[in-house]
Formats: structure tokens, C-alpha cells, sequence
């Protein structure tokens, strides 16, 4: 008997063809995806490529890149209420060091004047500073305020130890009016330093730099030595040797070291930007004490760098015993930003300190 057909002529025994809608949804995915990611490769490429030109084409962009002052981290913080942010012994001051230029500054007194401290006035603040407990000025890194959380952290470390701590956001941070620059840093702590120097007697007072803060502290003390002015000392935390190679360095250069004219398109735009920031060569003819902490894990600025910075100075004295460092073994993690955290820091610094026989 002939096999019954359909229309087209097809046997009515033909089993049906099983497509398999998985495996085919599995592919078509598959494919969307090598696609998106094939577009995702040539977006980076392109912006890789872009970007040193872009940053040539606009040195200005580096320039908030090294400063990095746009970003006022904690975000929505009222710096001018230091209680708010965990220092209820602090007294906020705002002072001008130059014509139409305000500097947002916090006085930190020593824990044992806590209960003291509360209430009190700029006046009762500005007597402390003569009970002969050391004074730090403490100049930050870039990035940030004065009420970033490692910084309080320190200033919290600090004035357990007994020492008075004061702080500033250099002109354009914070809550400080105008641009940063590297003069413009340098005159806003060496007008901090002289208006501490005018209220502190016959207390020690000692620049404390950490990062970007160490190129304003060597400036300032080498400024002041010049004008005949000796700093009792100057503590360097995580200081690079200066800023081109610390830009050459950075995390982000390194995606760009082997780019051809790495030089060219980012550290010579550095320079024109009129940021040098030698520590170096300010510590080759500083007198001073001075005392270099470095983590060995900072992911910023290379050991090395604190390390190289030490044996110039050393080198440069008659007496190397004005000259010391102290690095932080790596398997603690403290990295840029968490020397704070070592429970022996508090020793070090009060060790320094009576070092210097003052």
C-alpha cells in the first residue's frame, strides 16, 4: 500500500526534526557576548591611546590629577566641627595667608586636656600651645581633606601620645579657598608655622609631612633655614624623592610605562605645570632632624624612595646621627595610608623627640 503523504509531497512516516532551542539560545548568547566584549577591547584601546594625548593637549588635567584637590573626602563633612568627626578636643580656625586666600585649621590639643578642652575658646587653645608639649604641624597628602579618616586616625594616635597636633587644608582642600600650587602649599605652611611659632614659647615645633605634605615640609623647613630659621625637626612619612619620579611610579604610569614618549606625554607635563616638589635636593641641604617613616608595602610610593631620600641626607652631614628612618615590615599591610595603626608609632616619635635634646 503506498505511504500516505502530505501537501508537499513528504511521507506521513518522516518523524518530525527536533531542534534543540537551548543549545541554540546558548550560542546566540555566546555570540552577543564575544561581541561585547570585542567592543569593550576596542573602547580601551582607543581611550588608552587618547589619554596621553588628551593630558598633553591639556596639562591642566594632570595638574588636578597631582593635587587631586576636587575631591573633598569625607563627602558632606562640616569641617568646621571637628567633634563631628571623632575630635571633641579640636578647636577649628580659619586663618589667611595671603590677601583673599582662607585656610581652614584644626588645633588639637593633648588627651590630657580633653575634658579641659571642652567648651573653651580660641584664646584658652592658643595658651596651650606654650605647656611645652611638642607641637606637630601635620601637611596631608594629596587628595582629600583634613577630615579623612586615616588623617584623624593619626591626629588621634598623636595626641594620646601628648602632643598637640595642628592641621590645615592647604588653599584649594577642604574648606580653604583658592588653587593649590606648589608656592601657594609653601606659603600656607609657612604662614602655619610662624603663626604656631608666635603663640607656642619655648615649645618644640616639628612639620610633619606625609606623601604630597612631604614636599610642602621640605620646602617650608629648607625656606625657614634659608631665612635663618632652624625647625626643631621634620618627620617624613612615605616621602618620595620628588614628583616627577613619583608620578613615573604611580600605579597608574605604570599602565604607561612602556608607552613610546612616556616622558614626553606625562611626567615633562608635570613640570610645565610648575610642580617639582624636590625632596631630594631639599634634604641634601636641610640641617634639621629628621626622622623618615615608610612602609615597605606602600603601593604609592616605593620604599625605595624613603630609603634613597635617607642615605642623601646622611651622606650630606657631618654627623649622621640627625638623621634616621624607621620602615614597616610588610606583612602588617599599612601600605600609603595606615602607619597610624602600628601601637608603636606613639614610641617612635616621642623617642625622636627627646632625641632632639631640646
Amino acid at each position: 500500500m503506498r505511504k500516505r503523504s502530505d501537501r508537499l509531497g513528504k511521507s506521513t512516516d518522516e518523524k518530525p526534526r527536533v531542534v534543540n532551542r537551548e543549545t541554540s539560545h546558548e550560542k546566540a548568547q555566546e555570540r552577543r557576548c564575544m561581541k561585547t566584549l570585542k567592543q569593550l577591547v576596542v573602547t580601551f584601546g582607543v581611550l588608552y591611546l587618547c589619554i596621553p594625548f588628551v593630558l598633553r593637549l591639556f596639562p591642566g588635567i594632570l595638574y588636578h590629577v597631582v593635587f587631586s584637590h576636587v575631591a573633598r573626602i569625607p563627602f558632606f563633612a562640616d569641617l568646621s566641627r571637628p567633634a563631628d568627626l571623632g575630635l571633641n578636643h579640636t578647636h577649628n580656625i580659619y586663618l589667611s595667608s595671603e590677601k583673599d586666600i582662607t585656610l581652614g585649621v584644626w588645633h588639637t590639643v593633648p588627651d590630657s586636656l580633653w575634658q579641659e578642652a571642652q567648651g573653651k575658646d580660641l584664646g584658652w587653645y592658643e595658651q596651650t600651645l606654650q605647656n611645652g608639649a611638642p607641637v606637630l604641624i601635620y601637611m596631608h597628602g594629596n587628595g582629600g581633606t583634613r577630615g579623612a579618616s586615616h588623617r584623624i586616625g593619626l591626629v588621634n594616635v598623636l595626641t594620646a601620645a601628648g602632643f598637640h597636633v595642628v592641621s590645615l587644608d592647604y588653599r584649594g582642600f577642604g574648606d580653604s579657598s583658592g588653587e593649590p600650587s606648589e608656592a601657594g602649599l609653601t606659603t600656607d605652611a609657612l604662614y602655619l608655622y610662624q603663626w604656631v611659632k608666635a603663640r607656642s614659647g619655648s615649645s618644640p615645633v616639628i612639620l610633619w609631612g606625609h606623601s604630597l605634605g612631604t614636599g610642602v615640609a621640605t620646602n617650608t623647613a629648607l625656606e625657614l633655614q634659608d631665612q635663618g630659621v632652624a625647625v626643631d625637626a621634620v618627620i617624613l612619612e612615605g616621602a618620595f624623592s620628588n614628583i616627577r619620579e613619583a608620578g613615573a611610579s604611580h600605579p597608574f604610569a605604570r599602565i604607561y610605562s612602556k608607552f613610546p614618549y612616556f616622558e614626553y606625554f606625562f611626567l615633562d607635563v608635570i613640570s610645565e605645570n610648575n610642580v617639582v616638589f624636590p625632596n631630594d635636593e631639599n634634604v641634601r641641604k636641610l640641617k634639621t632632624p629628621l626622622l623618615f617613616l615608610h612602609a615597605e608595602d606602600d603601593n604609592i610610593i616605593p620604599f625605595y624612595m624613603g630609603q634613597e631620600l635617607f642615605e642623601i641626607a646622611q651622606s650630606s652631614r657631618k654627623s649622621s646621627n640627625s638623621v634616621r628612618i624607621v620602615p614597616f615590615e610588610g606583612f602588617h599591610g599599612f601600605k600609603h595610608n595606615g602607619l597610624y595603626q602600628d601601637p608603636r608609632l606613639p614610641e617612635i616619635i616621642k623617642q625622636f623627640v627627646h632625641s632632639l635634646n631640646m
